[in-house]
């Protein structure tokens, strides 16, 4: 057939292919109209050419296109494209049509290749079966190439097939045609049109809007502008067979048998090459259509395989190679780009330079694959990073040069997401079994999420195209193996081996399976280890193990999303109560008793006794029992006799202690080791079962230098009846602490209970009570008193308390935040397609429903009513006292507090009584003329000090000079003093503390990034951190700028912990280490990404974990056992492993001897305009004071504040007293940043001026007492012009987010303009819109499986998000603006519009939060330093412990500092005391 080198069909076959084309798009009217037509033409009625021409008419009316329309896919390669012809090459007879039947693997013969040369080889079948006809694997028997290839160092081996003989000669299977094609493609588009029937009846207005036509081949929007049509050939091109025995190739004679003497297709390489469908579209080639046996032919010019010069000189021209049967990819090329070739019937093809129309179809190609590479290289690299840092790496990698875009974006990496994750599963597939898979790391599963990918899509197809590849290499910059004290590691490796032999016990943990994806239903490979252990394949069948060629990804995401899901605002479900010792059952027995001796002491019917015998067994009071439970599957319950009597029974008081498994340890703890717990009991003789022994362990007296010496983890040895303790166990709080001592008098010592003291003493401190009444101060129903006391605490009139916010109100009524609802009624749908999503009027990040502060009151007058015998009714004390009002409590309103002083209130001469019991503390309020020092000065004198200035009177709205009784300190509760009180106890305290100053204790910060937590510890003056390890060198850097005295160590922990324990006394560079006996506190927080995503355990885990640097740490606390150590870490390490990691953590510190608790604290609690809940396990030295959690200073968003904890289904809670209230208002993102001055996008100057004065009372003192003109790091991330575009549209209003974007083109700053999201599917769970628009932009949006042909980009609503937004929350909050009276959502180490928290938009300008107000967010002072570029500033804030955390909790390690010197000063007088009345 002579080639045609003119493009132009003849016009009645143009019209013919535009109808067939057109024909099941168009509507039922014109399809009557062309039908009569047809007929006419068939009876002759019309000629040919009126018959064209009325068709033309008809079309151009139902599709309103102009005269020049060319674009329907009409001109072809010089073939007509008929229903019959498909072209065929020189004669061969060869029927490409013949190809697209294949579906089963099996290579097709043709005529002309009789040996082996298979035909069209499909890949798109899960297990690909071998036919008697080749044997040759496909290079991708997968949806696409590995990207394991890539990493390969030589290029792949083209084929090792074996050569099969041709059972069926000719096998003509025209079974696809096109008709079936177009009616495929158009069936989603028929299905709305009944929908919109039925949407017709009740909406008569809103007519159904149809998706715009696909082309049935390349699937591609006939109307879309980015439609290409291949431009033709010129006039000498050959055909392939024709093109393959050019002499310039020089492979072949032109006799053709020269194709049977190679074994192998033979190789070249091609350049200025398109790819086509047969409409003439130029399309990609890796987006599935081969897969889907779409016939793809390219034109290009071809070269020697040993041409490396891409130009066109010396090529052969050629056209319409193909149909392409597969493609692939071998290695990177020098290791920057990738080999990408094509496979025919007749060669293989390496593809060098598109041409010039074909090259930005081409460049997404390259730039998935070198995407891809990145992702991999950085996972296998670092494992545990989030979606940010991965971002933050791929918009910092500069492409390799020669490739056809400049820069990666997150839009690159969404786009790709699909085929990256593939290569990831592929890369996973070929690791070892126990390896942990790089789709379960956080950053994966989140991209997951985002783009909405598909796991397991085709890895079972795939699976025969990897050969044992080279694994990309092991970076070892990761820190080393654990450097461990042998107690500790005693302690992980006993519990992990007992763990392991019981986990294989029960025949290992069972992999699940989600059954939907192709991994699932493949068949056992038999090959494996666990298939070989299967009986089906011979084995013993023991393992129980699956196969492991078949491990669902779906349910290893899905497993490592489960063990991280606790969200911020997740409430947790109820609990099982602790069980009380005195509520278990427990069984008696028919022993023999009888007393011993004679009664030592009779009270009304008991007789005391010292002795009794039980059996042959003399027990006496102090002895140790045990008692048998009803339940004989519980271990013997333990308990010391404190009491013997008889009373009708014969009796005994038991003091309970609990096991280690009753406590938050559970089965980590030691079985022998007891604690001793606040619970005690009267019971009959007859359940004790028999004497046991208890031994209480102390610490020895050379405690503190005996760390990394115990080398035994066992104390005692089991003898099944000997016991030990040493701590002391509350449970709600999960507090082991020294046993409070208690010492008896000498005549109780027959029946002294220490927990029934203690009980006693709790109770008393409850209730409040009076002391001597005022004499003269009497009424008929009043008695008064000048002294209370409450909870140890005494309370004198003229003193200031805090009470809850509902004890009293104002006289104004509170301007209540306005609850408006933020959803819009009237919004164009079609302008703004994804407003439907915001059906809530919750924000994220908002503080609404925030609780006010305390209520502050001062006492004028202590009273009890009279009962009617005219005695006082003690049970209830009442105070009379004075309101105070807060800024925000006046007519001004919330507006008002924002200027004025957090610590500022108004006096009133209003009055209320509250109940004694409400009192929830102490405050101090005084005048601030009085003061003698500054308001400033008396402020950060110490926490609870309020001051005011003038009084407020809610009549006349007007504020006033204080009244004189409100004034001055001296005329206190005038004339109410009088009677016995105590007038100047409140100072005593103060002036105490003034004298006793605390030294600092000298501390070592391990993992101390830029320094968060030791800030804290420096504001509260607790701690001077004399040694830092950090190992990554921008936050080291960052720490030695803010402490310059610091010996900063940049290296492993692990390094380091081993020069010290042998014996080195400098590292390599000459810095001095820490001795044992240098650290006073140790504190630091481990990094544990790693565990997120194992929650269930074997050997991979197990290693892991031991590995892990919370090990790491632990020996650093065993080795130089320090006075105190604080563990920090992400709420969720209290969880991790079924709490395991938390649980061996406290089981260490208890080994140690360390007394030790854990709870969840709220920074937004403590005074940061932000969310963030910490864990924090805090542990205290024998001899120390345990330091209890601070109480919340601010109050702060309940939903933000659920910090109880679960452990084994039991419920603990922090200490805190005082519940979700505080001292003070909450801080808003106002109070925070409103005086930062303006900048936009990627603004970068270092050093700025402030540009005016603070605003707020947080401004004033993040600023600092220091006048500092110059403000840093008030820079933030460039974002790309299509983010930046996007931003610039979110709307300023509260709560907004990207569901506000409007659906519009719009030119971007780099000149390109972005397009409009097209609707193209009928959405299932939303159905239509008010207009009658699509909503899906996705097959699956209907319920089908995705196609990646759906997928859009460049589009201003990214089309991800409602991809996937149906099935997570309609991704409230990414590209959401922060608001200003709201908190900040957990400040991240890189903030990113579509992250994890993506609410980082500035309410007001168009970037996303700067380094400043990031570190603002977390409470650092504006002079605090941050080291390197953009990107390492927001890392070392976002891994910051908020310094006003810190200080929190340093201010209650120096409260029991100084109780401690308190004690320590006052025993002498005690010892005294002791002597005289022996």
């Amino acid at each position: 057939m002579p080639a045609k080198t003119s493009l132009s069909l003849p016009e009645d076959e143009c019209v013919k292919e535009k109808l067939r084309l057109l024909q099941d798009f168009l509507r039922d009217e014109t399809q009557d109209q062309l039908k009569n037509l047809e007929a006419k033409l068939k009876s002759s009625e019309l000629s040919t050419e009126v018959y064209t021409s009325e068709v033309k008419a008809v079309l151009k009316k139902a599709l309103a296109l102009g005269k020049d329309v060319q674009s329907d896919g009409v001109e072809q390669n010089g073939h007509s494209n008929g229903i019959s012809e498909n072209g065929s090459h020189k004669g061969n007879g060869e029927k490409e049509g013949d190809m697209d039947a294949e579906e089963e693997g099996d290579a097709i013969k043709s005529p002309s290749t009789t040996k082996g040369k298979g035909g069209r080889r499909s890949k798109a079948d899960s297990e690909p079966k071998k036919s008697p006809g080749s044997s040759r694997v496909t290079r991708n028997s997968g949806k696409q190439p590995t990207i394991l290839s890539m990493f390969s160092r030589v290029p792949k081996r083209k084929s090792d097939e074996v050569n099969g003989e041709t059972t069926n000669g000719e096998t003509a299977m025209e079974t696809k045609t096109e008709e079936a094609d177009v009616e495929e493609a158009s069936a989603h588009m028929l299905v709305p049109d009944i929908e919109t029937a039925n949407a017709e009846k009740t909406k008569p207005v809103s007519t159904a809007k149809t998706p715009p036509p696909k082309c049935p081949d390349c699937r591609q929007y006939l109307d879309d502008s980015d439609l290409k049509f291949f431009q033709g050939d010129p006039d000498d091109a050959l055909d392939e067979p024709e093109m393959l025995t050019d002499e310039r190739l020089s492979l072949f004679d032109s006799n053709e048998d020269g194709f049977e003497s190679y074994d192998d297709l033979p190789q070249h390489k091609i350049t200025n090459f398109s790819v086509y469908d047969k409409r003439g579209h130029l399309c990609p080639f890796d987006s599935g259509l081969i897969e889907k046996n779409v016939e793809l032919y390219f034109s290009c010019a071809v070269k020697p395989i040993y041409d490396d010069n891409p130009c066109m000189d010396g090529g052969v021209p050629a056209k319409k190679l193909g149909p392409i049967n597969a493609w692939w990819i071998t290695g990177f090329d020098g290791g920057e780009k990738a080999l990408i070739g094509f496979t025919t019937a007749f060669a293989d093809y390496i593809l060098m330079e598109p041409s010039e129309e074909y090259s930005p179809i081409f460049a997404l190609m390259q730039e998935k694959i070198y995407m891809s590479k990145i992702v991999v290289e950085f996972l296998q690299k670092n494992p545990d990073v989030t979606y940010e840092d991965l971002l933050n790496k791929i918009e910092t990698t500069v492409p390799p040069a020669g490739l056809n875009f400049n820069r990666f974006t997150e839009d690159t990496l969404l786009r790709h997401a699909q085929f990256v994750v593939e290569q990831v599963e592929s890369y996973d597939e070929a690791g070892d079994s126990d390896e942990q898979p790089i789709i379960v790391t956080p950053c994966m599963r989140d991209l997951i999420k985002l783009a909405g990918v598909t796991l397991g899509k085709r890895r079972a197809a795939r699976r025969q195209a990897i050969r044992h590849p080279t694994k990309i290499e092991k970076d070892l910059k990761g820190p080393t193996k654990a450097t461990t004290t042998k107690l500790v590691y005693q302690i992980f490796d006993t519990f992990f081996s007992d763990q392991i032999d019981q986990n294989n016990k029960d025949g290992g943990i069972k992999r699940q399976r989600c059954g939907v994806c192709e991994v699932c239903q493949a068949s056992d490979c038999g090959k494996c280890s666990a298939c070989k252990d299967m009986i089906k394949f011979g084995g013993s069948g023991r393992s129980k193990q699956a196969c492991q060629k078949r491990r669902c990804p779906n349910m290893a995401v899905k497993e490592a999303e489960e063990d991280e899901n606790i969200d911020e605002e997740d409430i947790l479900p109820l609990f099982k109560d602790t069980k009380k010792m005195s509520q278990a059952k427990k069984k008696q027995t028919k022993n023999k008793i009888a007393w011993v001796g004679e009664p030592v002491k009779t009270e009304g019917k008991r007789d005391y006794y010292m002795k009794v015998r039980v059996e042959n067994e003399v027990l006496e009071v102090g002895d140790y029992v045990s008692v048998s439970p009803a339940d004989p599957s519980n271990p013997l319950y333990l308990a010391r006799i404190t009491a013997l009597w008889e009373d009708d029974e014969m009796m005994f008081h038991a003091h309970w202690f609990c096991r280690g498994t009753d406590t938050v340890l559970g089965e980590s703890s030691d079985p022998l080791e007891l604690f001793l717990v606040d619970e005690c009991e009267d019971m009959q003789l007859s359940f004790v079962h028999e004497k046991v022994n208890v031994l209480y362990k102390t610490p020895s007296d050379n405690w503190f230098m005996e760390g990394g010496l115990i080398d035994d983890i066992k104390v005692i040895d089991d003898d099944g009846k000997s016991f030990f303790y040493q701590l002391w166990y509350e449970a709600d709080f999960a507090r082991f602490e020294t046993p409070p001592e208690v010492v008896p008098d000498e005549d109780c010592k027959y029946k002294f209970c220490a927990s029934c003291t203690r009980n006693k003493e709790k109770e008393e401190q409850e209730t409040p009570h009076v002391f001597e009444p005022l004499e003269d101060e009497e009424t008929d129903s009043k008695v008064f008193y000048s002294l209370a006391c409450l909870k140890n605490e005494q309370y004198k009139v003229g003193d200031s308390v805090y009470l809850p916010s509902e004890a009293f109100n104002f006289g104004v009524k509170a301007a209540s935040p306005m609850k408006r609802p933020h959803r819009k009624e009237d919004v164009d749908e079609d302008l703004y397609p994804e407003y439907y999503r915001k059906s809530s009027d919750y924000i994220k990040g908002s503080n609404l429903d925030a609780p006010e502060p305390f209520r502050v009151g001062r006492i004028k007058e202590i009273f009890c009513n009279k009962r009617s015998n005219g005695k006082s009714d003690t049970s209830e004390i009442k105070l009379r006292i004075y309101k105070f009002y807060r800024p925000e409590n006046t007519h001004k309103g919330p507006k008002a507090g924002y200027h004025t002083d957090i610590n500022q209130l108004y006096w009133s001469d209003e009055e209320a009584t509250v109940n004694m019991a409400d009192v929830l503390g102490r405050c101090r309020v005084e005048y601030g003329e009085d003061l003698v020092e500054s308001v400033q000065e008396y402020s950060t004198g110490g926490p609870d000090r309020f001051y005011f200035l003038e009084a407020y009177n809610s009549k006349s709205k007007s504020f006033e000079d204080p009244p004189n009784h409100a004034r001055s300190v001296v005329h206190k509760g005038k004339g109410k003093g009088k009677g016995k009180g105590k007038a100047s106890s409140q100072d005593v305290p103060e002036q105490e503390a003034q004298e006793l100053k605390v030294p600092k204790l000298r501390t070592l910060d391990v993992f101390s990034g830029c320094g968060g937590l030791s800030e804290g510890f420096h504001q509260a003056g607790i701690s001077e951190t004399n040694w830092a390890i950090e190992m990554w060198d921008p936050a080291a850097q960052a720490f030695r700028l803010n402490n310059p005295g610091t010996t900063v160590f940049t290296e492993d922990c692990n390094v380091l912990l081993k020069l010290v324990m042998s014996g080195e006394k400098t590292n390599s560079l000459g810095q001095k280490l820490p001795q044992k006996g240098d650290v006073e506190m140790l504190c630091g927080g481990p990094p544990c990404q790693g565990f997120s995503g194992m929650n269930r355990f074997n050997s991979r885990t197990y290693s892991k974990f031991k590995n892990s640097l919370v090990v790491s740490y632990l020996s650093y606390c065993d080795y130089y056992r320090p006075k105190f150590f604080l563990l920090e870490n992400v709420r969720n390490f209290v969880s991790f492993k079924r709490s395991m990691v938390l649980k061996l953590t406290l089981r260490c510190l208890v080994r140690m001897g360390y007394q030790c608790t854990f709870g969840v604290l709220q920074a937004g609690q403590y005074g940061v305009a932000q969310t963030r809940r910490r864990a924090i396990i805090l542990a205290a030295a024998p001899g120390e004071k345990l330091p209890r959690y601070p109480e919340p200073l601010h109050v702060f968003a309940p939903r933000a504040c659920s910090l109880n904890v679960a452990v084994d289904e039991k419920k603990y809670v922090t200490n805190v007293t005082r519940g979700n209230g505080g001292v003070y208002r909450t801080i808003t993102v106002r109070d925070t940043m409103s005086d930062l001055p303006e900048i936009r996008n990627g603004a970068a100057a270092l050093e700025i001026s402030y540009n005016g004065e603070p605003q707020s009372w947080f401004q004033r003192h993040i600023r600092g007492a220091q006048y500092q003109p110059i403000l840093r790091d008030h820079i933030c991330k460039d974002m790309s012009a299509l983010v930046a575009a996007r931003m610039r549209h979110i709307p300023l209003a509260p709560g907004s987010d990207w569901r506000d974007l409007p659906n519009i083109e719009v030119r971007l700053r780099d000149g390109t303009t972005t397009k409009k999201l097209r609707y193209t599917h009928a959405d299932k769970k939303n159905g239509r819109s008010g207009t009658g628009a699509l909503r899906g932009v996705c097959a699956c949006a209907g319920g089908k499986p995705c196609d990646s042909a759906d997928r859009q980009f460049n589009t201003l609503i990214p089309w991800c998000l409602p991809h996937t937004g149906n099935r997570h929350n309609h991704w409230a909050g990414l590209y959401g603006r922060l608001e200003w009276d709201g908190f900040f959502s957990t400040t991240v180490t890189n903030p990113e519009p579509m992250g994890k928290q993506g609410r980082v938009l500035h309410p007001e300008q168009h970037r996303v939060v700067s380094v400043r107000e990031c570190a603002r967010s977390q409470g650092f002072p504006d002079t605090y330093r941050f080291f390197g570029n953009v990107l390492d500033k927001h890392r070392q804030v976002g891994n910051a412990v908020p310094p006003p955390l810190s200080k929190a909790i340093g201010l209650e390690i120096k409260k029991c500092v100084l109780e401690k010197m308190k004690d320590n000063a006052t025993e002498p007088v005690k010892q005294e005391k002791m002597e005289m009345s022996d």
